[in-house]
């Protein structure tokens, strides 16, 4: 957590929001304060009395916490709190009306289904297995929240849930283009947010599964594929289960890879955030083909903030900035110089799945979703993010996971050398480095 020393002085009279004093917010029972940090300087906050959590993590007492720039977040009190508040904010505001109860009435419901497979005798059964939770709806609906909200109560209660997030525009476990999961062993830090002490991560490379769906298909299965294989070994993690965050295309091919991702982690709960129709049209499905499913609706937040695409460009640049140099450029990133020959570069996807001539007359040939296509070292890389494999060989590429990402800051071609940062020094872990269309212009 971002501490910044003991508890400091007296407190102030509250000011406006856009001051830079100390400002003191008493919440009644089941309120929530709705904070946006300015974009131009970190807000700092501390619990005086009562009890509050952001996303479900408890607030420690008289401990100031800083919050990072941009940040967007509430305070919630169950019983009541007094919050203190030092830097600027582009909003701050209290709000009596909130859908928490129904959120922790939905984790009181999980919590005896995490209890009953605990306690069920057999590990290869049905009963067995806890909750698998997926959380669905619109952009802006709030289903990150609810998600790391889930957690944080299950970790409270001592389960290691799994969290699974196949949003390729954010990211929240790691950068954007990246679907991933890792077990949530603590409730979520208010402030680093999600731990990345043991991430499972496959890289997409665009932050949107339409330019080939095929392939987001690909690596939500082996993702699933290598958890199913963890659940088996671990009977904890299966009672447990897993809370699936997703993304907020819900319509046409959206929808479809919304079926897909239900299908592909056998979920058996899913919570639809702030659209009826969504709910009412999965409902329908699932009583059909998979009447075991439980389809609830769930009212969304008020205090969910709707973000037009320029600041979701900006948020994804923020996170891969964050991954290099840290929340608040507390990572020290090394530059490191290599020759062109110490790395085989892939893209996946492209290229013809067949020549003409082996193709029906009048036929044109399609391009084939998962190829590997060898991309030569070239200055159009400059300024791009990379992944870097596990594969052992290139056939083993989309099948793997990966270790991390580099960024190349500069191309020689004349003395054909490559120079990028990378989040340690030493050796990358492999040679073999997947390329995307994910772009960084550090700044």
């Amino acid at each position: 957590m971002a501490y910044s020393g003991g508890a400091m002085g007296a407190p102030m009279a509250a000011g406006p929001a856009s001051s830079s004093t100390v400002r003191q917010f008493k919440l009644d029972k089941e309120c929530e304060l709705r904070i946006e940090v300015s974009d131009a300087s970190p807000l700092r906050l501390r619990l005086l009395n009562g009890t509050a959590e952001i996303f479900g993590s408890e607030l420690p007492p008289e401990i100031w916490l800083t919050f990072p720039p941009r940040l967007k977040f509430g305070v919630f009190t169950w019983y009541g709190a007094t919050i203190e508040m030092d830097g600027t904010t582009e909003l701050v505001y209290t709000a009596d009306e909130t859908p928490m109860v129904s959120y922790v009435n939905v984790h009181a419901i999980l919590e005896g289904r995490r209890n009953r497979a605990k306690a069920s005798p057999s590990n290869d059964s049905d009963s067995s297995q806890g909750p698998r939770v997926i959380v669905v709806g619109p952009t802006d609906s709030g289903k990150s929240s609810l998600s790391k909200m889930l957690l944080s109560w299950a970790a409270k209660q001592g389960w290691k849930p799994t969290y699974v997030d196949l949003d390729i525009g954010q990211g929240s476990i790691t950068i954007p283009g990246c679907i991933g999961a890792t077990p949530i062993e603590m409730p979520i830090d208010p402030v680093e947010g999600i731990p990345l002490d043991m991430p499972l991560v496959y890289f997409f490379g665009q932050t949107t599964p339409s330019n080939n769906v095929d392939l987001y298909k690909v690596l939500v299965k082996e993702l699933a594929k290598i958890l199913e294989r963890q659940f088996a070994g671990n009977a904890e993690s299966r009672a447990a289960g897993m809370v699936i965050n997703t993304m907020g295309w819900i319509e046409g091919l959206g929808y479809e890879l919304l079926l897909h991702a239900i299908d592909t982690f056998n979920a058996n709960v899913v919570l639809v955030l702030g659209q009826e129709k969504l709910w009412s049209m999965l409902r329908d499905v699932m009583k059909n083909n998979k009447p075991n499913v439980d389809v609830v609706k769930l009212q969304k937040s008020g205090g969910v903030v709707n973000r037009n695409a320029k600041f979701r460009q900006k948020a994804r640049s923020y996170r891969i900035r964050e991954y290099f140099y840290g929340l608040t450029n507390d990572l020290s990133p090394h530059s490191n110089t290599a020759s062109f020959s110490d790395f085989f570069i892939y893209r996946i996807g492209g290229g013809p799945q067949a020549p003409r001539s082996a193709l029906p007359i009048g036929a044109e040939p399609a391009a084939d979703p998962t190829r590997l296509v060898p991309v030569s070292i070239n200055p159009d890389l400059l300024h791009v993010v990379l992944a870097v494999s596990f594969a052992k060989e290139p056939d083993e590429i989309i099948s793997s996971n990966v270790a991390g990402f580099i960024y190349i800051t500069d191309i020689d071609m004349q003395r054909k050398k490559i120079i990028y940062l990378a989040p340690s020094a030493g050796d990358l872990p492999s040679k073999y480095l997947i390329v995307g269309n994910l772009t960084w212009l550090e700044t």
